[in-house]
């Protein structure tokens, strides 16, 4: 693509509107089939594309046309809050075309962004390929519950939650309150009731917003991260509560999700957190995209449910049995990441290179490789 410098386009009938300079490019995302874009003065934009970064087009960006860009679909309150805080988090959205999670920041060179694509369609689980034991999860009926969707920055783990929640939106009749920063998925109400709350614009933080939420009559909360400790501590009395509770942890698996949580409170606490966790704790889902030999990414998942065992596991610091219970409930649908791997490499879906690379133990690995 050539980088055009255009402010206007011409419709079908002659006149001409008006377009952000931004939207040429993320446009042109959309035909590459890329999942974000990043913008830095001195270099032409870039593209990742199935989880390579490309450049998209051979133009330098100034430091003048940054600027520019930026500040043209920023509304003045975010732009003031962008130069005073030199960071800034956003939903921005090309009417009927696509919606993008949007970074604002500050580098070496000036100002820069990243732009991530949110498809306007919730996929489907099934489009995804996740494992049918998601559903499992939707379709319970537990009253209350921490559910976690894990994983490292850029796994697809918004994604999978957002197809989770739109599974129950078509299938039960459920109080959803999502609370968010920004509004990624826009839900449209099915069988269930989804209210959608921005941190920043409908609340001032996600501690008010929780509080607001308990005393909301919901089902479901559906949290964008646990961000600190507070944020932890009222998601877990909501699980308590008898709430559900859906929420995402750059973490990688479920051992170290656990004690992630754990870890955040001060030592004379974890022993009482210990306690809720191991009462409130229904399931971990941890998630990495891996490149497929066809083309495209696909999500490879490592899961934990519920047992008898799990609570007492937790309680007694024993979070190293995690393992033993996966490989002794895969008939309930529980997996490893190693195995999953392991089968999506011997069905050919992914390459050896790609299996090693993901892998928890790579020494299971190595003989393919060779």
């Amino acid at each position: 693509m050539c980088y055009v410098d255009l402010r206007f386009s011409q419709i079908d009938h002659g006149e001409f509107i008006s377009m952000p300079l931004i939207d040429q490019l993320l446009e042109a995302l959309s035909e590459h089939k890329a999942s974000d874009i990043h913008l830095i003065i001195g270099q032409p934009a870039k593209i990742r594309v199935h989880g390579t970064l490309e450049p998209l087009t051979d133009n330098i960006i100034s430091e003048k046309y940054m600027e520019e860009m930026l500040h043209e679909i920023c509304s003045l309150e975010n732009w003031e809050y962008f130069l005073k805080n030199k960071d800034l988090d956003f939903a921005y959205e090309i009417p009927g075309k696509a919606r993008f999670r949007t970074n604002y920041l500050y580098n070496y060179y000036g100002m820069a962004a990243v732009f991530h694509k949110i498809p306007l369609k919730i996929p489907t689980m099934q489009e995804l390929l996740l494992p049918d034991v998601l559903k499992k999860i939707c379709d319970s009926n537990s009253t209350g519950g921490l559910y976690c969707i894990t994983g490292p920055v850029g796994s697809g783990k918004s994604t999978t939650l957002a197809a989770m929640i739109e599974y129950i939106n078509l299938k039960h009749c459920k109080h959803i309150i999502t609370l968010e920063n920004p509004i990624e998925f826009v839900y449209k109400d099915k069988k269930s009731i989804i209210v959608q709350r921005e941190i920043g614009i409908h609340s001032n933080s996600f501690t008010n917003a929780l509080n607001n939420a308990m005393r909301s009559d919901p089902d479901i909360i559906l949290l964008g991260g646990m961000h600190n400790l507070e944020t932890i501590r009222l998601a877990l009395t909501c699980a308590a509560m008898g709430i559900q509770v859906f929420t995402t942890l750059n973490t990688n698996n479920a051992f170290k999700t656990i004690n992630h949580i754990i870890d955040s409170f001060p030592v004379g606490e974890q022993p009482q957190i210990r306690t809720i966790l191991s009462e409130t704790l229904r399931g971990i889902v941890s998630q990495v995209l891996c490149k497929k030999n066809a083309g495209g990414r696909i999500a490879v998942n490592e899961i934990l449910l519920w047992t008898e065992e799990l609570p007492n596991i937790i309680r007694e610091n024993q979070i190293s049995k995690i393992h033993t219970i996966i490989e002794d409930s895969k008939s309930m649908g529980m997996q490893s990441m190693d195995d999953t791997l392991k089968k999506y490499l011997l069905d050919n879906i992914i390459s050896p290179e790609e299996a090693y690379m993901q892998a928890a133990n790579k020494k299971k690995f190595i003989e393919f490789l060779r």
